[in-house]
Order: structure tokens, then C-alpha cells, then sequence
């Protein structure tokens, strides 16, 4: 299935009005899918993301393409739609505002599940199990978090990553940055000395570039979930539903060996 991506973020003037936002929540929807699903746009099962984040939604060759993306791309499929994909920052998913605005349908941006995330947005059922872990160069390694000790410990902005250091790393120097590329971008000029993220994220990353290593992970026992605008009782049935099939089926364990070129753990 094709995808249309919009990948320029938004511009500021534009944000603001989505921070600030309060209306829009109660306006009828655009068009349905199939189910009587309600959309923003007819045809489209519209995504908002925040990209770079590989292997779960990045670009490729002018594309999105990912875990996430090809997850969603199996909900479009049931509903009848294609995927169309909004890159948008971080911090208008988590919000709702991206959803209050009528922006998007669903956001799948790796968005693990959180009471407080939960207060502003509505989530599928957890699709994905993660947890946290520690990113450094090959010359300056640490095992744990005592080895952390006086370490500039990059971290992205609105994550769980970024709460787990700054109640847990206090005798590291915690600095915040819009996204993962900045943060690992930090790691690798040396303006930190390691980075903390999603652990798939960062065992990617270490996989495909020389001279990083994940030093430890941190069992977290966070979920990721697709995002929506609460009280979406259709909606969430169908990804609820889908992600079911897909691993009924057997087609989210390839899908997870297609990204993660190993098997999925056991539930």
C-alpha cells in the first residue's frame, strides 16, 4: 500500500495555534471508513509521527517507512483507506492537540502508555513491549547507572527516557533535546557522553554505526500504544482489532523480523 508523507514540520505560527488550541475537538467528522470509523479526510487514515525515530517510522528514499508505518498500514488496510503520514513535534501528540485540531486520526510514534499521557490522549491496547536503555561510544562505555557519574546524559525531550534519568541519574549532568537525532548527534560530537532512549532504538542504532555500544538496559516494563483523540470507541476497535489479527495470523512476527531481524518476545 502507498503512503503520502508530509514531512516538514509545521511552521511556528502554526504550532502555537495547536498548543493553544481548544476547539475542534467537537467539530463532525470529515469522511467515515469502513465500520463507521470517523476520519479527518476521506480515503485516508491519517498518522501523525515524529520523526526520525528507526527503525519504528524514518524516512528512506523519500518515504516513511518502519515498524509503526507498516502496523497502521494494516489498520488503512481493514478500514478500506491508505496511510497518509504527518510529521509533527512530539509534544503535540502527547498533548492531544494534534488530535483536538483534527490533524490526525491515530499518531504511531514508538508512544509508550503513560497515566499521564493518558489524561490528555486515547491508546490502542499495548502493541509493543519496550524499555529503556543507555547509548555510549566505544571509548567511554558505562554498565550501570553508577557509571553514569558526572556523564552528560543526553535525553528527548516529552519521553519517559527523559523522566527516568532526571528522578535516577543525579550524579549525571541530564540535558534535554527536541529529538533522538539531536540527542545522538550530542553523543557523537561529544557535547554528551551518552544517550537514553527506547531500547530498540538505540540497539538499532549501535547496530548500524561503528564505534557505539548500548551499555545497559533499564527494565522499565513500558508499552507502546497507538495514540487518538479520547472516547474514539471505533477507532480504537479497529487497531485493537488488527494488531489482534496480525498476530493470530502470524504477520506482526514477521513484520517485527522485517525491522528487528529477530524473533518477537514471548507475551
Amino acid at each position: 500500500m502507498k503512503r503520502r508523507s508530509s514531512l516538514a514540520i509545521l511552521a511556528a505560527g502554526a504550532m502555537l495555534a495547536l498548543s493553544a488550541c481548544g476547539g475542534g475537538g467537537d467539530s463532525e467528522p470529515a469522511a467515515t471508513a469502513e465500520g463507521g470509523v470517523p476520519l479527518v479526510k476521506e480515503g485516508k487514515l491519517t498518522t501523525c509521527t515524529h520523526l526520525s525515530y528507526q527503525p519504528f517510522q524514518f524516512e528512506k528514499d523519500g518515504e516513511v517507512v518502519g515498524f509503526d508505518v507498516d502496523i497502521v498500514d494494516a489498520v488503512a488496510k481493514k478500514l478500506g483507506v491508505e496511510q497518509e503520514i504527518v510529521n509533527t513535534p512530539f509534544e503535540t501528540i502527547t498533548t492531544g492537540a494534534a488530535f483536538n485540531q483534527d490533524q490526525c486520526d491515530v499518531a504511531a510514534a514508538a508512544m509508550t502508555i503513560t497515566p499521564e499521557r493518558e489524561e490528555a490522549i486515547g491508546f490502542s491496547e499495548p502493541y509493543f513491549a519496550a524499555n529503556q536503555a543507555v547509548l555510549t561510544k566505544d571509548d567511554k562505555t558505562a554498565k550501570d547507572a553508577d557509571a553514569l557519574k558526572d556523564f552528560k546524559v543526553a535525553a528527548q525531550a516529552g519521553t519517559t527516557g527523559l523522566d527516568y534519568a532526571t528522578e535516577n541519574f543525579k550524579d549525571a549532568e541530564v540535558i534535554t533535546y527536541e529529538d533522538l537525532p539531536l540527542s545522538l548527534e550530542a553523543l557523537k560530537t561529544g557535547q554528551a557522553d551518552a544517550v537514553i532512549n527506547d531500547n530498540g532504538v538505540l540497539y538499532d542504532y549501535a547496530a548500524n554505526n561503528d564505534g557505539f555500544a548500548v551499555g545497559f538496559d533499564i527494565d522499565t516494563g513500558e508499552s507502546y500504544g497507538i495514540g487518538m483523540k479520547k472516547d474514539s470507541a471505533e477507532l480504537k476497535k479497529a487497531v485493537d482489532d488488527t494488531v489482534k489479527e496480525l498476530k493470530d495470523n502470524g504477520e506482526y512476527d514477521k513484520i517485527y523480523k522485517k525491522w528487528f531481524k529477530q524473533e518477537p518476545p514471548k507475551e
